[in-house]
């Protein structure tokens, strides 16, 4: 999943004169009406795979439908959270022995500085290479909050939309890539040869920023086979509620990070939890962190105010504003706003200017604040450290190592240089170009199947797409895949195995979409 952006010091938005734009805009615009086109002009000229060849890998994917629903329920099962470090190592040999069973030839696991990662090739003998990102580590949950026990599996009816299976995982990313495989071993199960190559990446660490990914795509034996890719893809569940599809250009960067206010290291407060009394003649670090914080925004907590922080941010073009316009018409406001439990957008904006807000601005946000006491009833202290645990979202041109930069220099400047800033994970933003294969050949398959998608310049959350698309493989990438699911990161994350929806397709037709995903890559001029 992947432009233009800049803003003024208060991270406004800077207008463009359109008689300004470059070549790369008008290439750009260009492209975007390719992909528009893309259904009309791609399957009556494409070699696609013969009907009888589709019609007994079908056949094939619904007499394995039990065995898929099987091995999704079996990869949930087995917790692989990064962030407690549980389980990595099993859910990493799962991974592997999964990929073994799906045809992959060639899988080795890929140790890095922190949890290890996962190369593997398949090579069917076909004309065109594609490269395949995977991740398998998920996030946390706590199981008082979920309906089944998160790590269960189980399969559920749900009012309106079919059985799904519920489970930390099943949407992000176990479902779509358990769905992947299930249409590898349909592919190999009707007896027909795979239409492309593939040369496979995963990482363990996605869910905390991708702090060492570049360590096993820079590995000379990986990114040799990288550069044979004509692109890079992700498997998705792209379909909303209605059936609806967004497909997206590119993805923000991300900064995960901590301050952490300590009397210690400020040398003043208390360099332990005290007696609260004290306020009166201590100083208090997570006042001073909460100080800190403000500096950090306008004052209603919108707008980014570090300097220098946006500077490099690329303002939206003329083809990214026309996007966001066709896009607000056909994408329901009020459906949006009851799935956020929001009522209203920031400074009151409009549907559109939400949309262009979410696409091209930076943000800074707090993820959580911990300090002192917590549980129940008071318990009167003046805690000797306070902890803000943030992340920071990236339009092209930002780069994570600037931001970050940005970030500590400010805290200088505003007499804050004694609070620690310690950066998790993170990476740059992704951008891909609209006419790239990769893109075509999504927007076609959808658009075979009866979906028109919507396209957006990017998409506001993050992945680490940076390692293909920027220097030195500057490869196109993003996500496909027709079928639903809902609450990543969430309690009662879910993926749709059954729909009782004829537009939202269940497991087994995101698994034919994936079929015909492939063949289109390997026929796509």
């Amino acid at each position: 999943m992947m432009h233009r952006h800049e803003t003024d010091e208060n991270c406004q938005p800077v207008e463009t004169d359109t008689d300004s734009l470059d070549r790369r805009e008008f290439l750009r615009t260009s492209s975007l009406a390719a992909v528009a086109g893309a259904a009309t002009f791609a399957w009556p000229n494409r070699s696609f795979a013969a009907a009888a060849d589709l019609d007994a890998i079908n056949a094939e994917i619904a007499k394995r439908h039990d065995e898929s629903v099987k091995r999704l329920q079996t990869w949930i099962r087995q917790p692989s959270i990064a962030a407690e470090n549980r389980g990595m190592n099993e859910g990493c040999e799962l991974t592997m022995n999964m990929l073994r069973e799906g045809g992959f030839g060639q899988v080795t696991k890929v140790s890095t500085d922190g949890q290890p990662g996962i190369f593997a090739t398949l090579d069917a003998g076909a004309p065109r290479t594609v490269g395949l990102y995977f991740m398998y580590d998920v996030k946390q949950a706590d199981p008082a909050e979920w309906s089944s026990p998160p790590f269960d599996a189980a399969l559920v009816d749900k009012p309106g939309l079919g059985k799904i299976i519920v489970g930390r995982g099943a949407v992000n990313q176990k479902g779509p890539e358990a769905i992947f495989l299930a249409a590898l071993h349909a592919i190999r199960g009707a007896g027909k040869k795979l239409p492309v190559n593939f040369v496979f990446v995963a990482e363990g660490e996605e869910e905390i920023g991708s702090p060492h990914f570049p360590q096993i795509v820079r590995r000379p034996e990986v990114e040799a086979a990288l550069r044979k890719c004509t692109g890079v893809f992700m498997p998705f569940a792209a379909q909303g509620l209605g059936g609806d599809v967004t497909m997206y250009l590119g993805a923000k960067g991300v900064v995960e990070l901590e301050l952490t206010s300590s009397g210690e290291k400020w040398g003043r407060g208390p360099r332990k939890d005290i007696h609260s009394s004290n306020k009166a003649r201590v100083d208090s670090p997570a006042w001073h962190l909460v100080e800190a914080l403000a500096t950090l925004v306008s004052p209603d907590g919108n707008d980014p105010v570090i300097q220098g922080y946006a500077a490099k941010a690329r303002p939206l073009s003329t083809a990214d504003k026309q996007m966001i316009a066709e896009a607000a018409k056909r994408l329901n406001e009020a459906e949006a706003k009851k799935l956020l439990g929001v009522e209203r957008w920031v400074h009151d904006v409009d549907w559109q200017q939400a949309l262009e807000l979410l696409t091209s601005r930076p943000t800074v946000n707090i993820e959580g604040l911990v300090g002192g006491y917590t549980g129940p009833g008071g318990k009167t202290i003046l805690p000797g450290k306070a902890v803000a645990k943030m992340d920071l979202r990236l339009v092209p041109d930002m780069t994570a190592a600037e931001a970050l930069a940005s970030l500590k220099a400010h805290l200088a400047k505003h007499g804050f240089a004694d609070i620690d800033v310690h950066m998790s994970g993170g990476y740059d933003p992704t951008s891909t170009a609209a006419d790239a294969q990769i893109i075509r050949a999504s927007a076609a398959v959808y658009k075979k199947n009866g979906v028109d998608p919507v396209l957006l310049p990017r998409l506001a959350g993050s992945w680490p797409g940076y390692v293909f698309t920027g220097d030195p493989l500057r490869l196109p990438a993003g996500h496909f895949g027709l079928g639903h699911g809902n609450g990543a990161h969430a309690p009662d994350e879910y993926y749709l195995i059954e729909s009782t929806n004829p537009k939202v397709q269940g497991m087994d037709g995101a698994a034919r979409s994936h079929v015909e995903f492939l063949y289109e890559l390997a026929s796509i001029a």
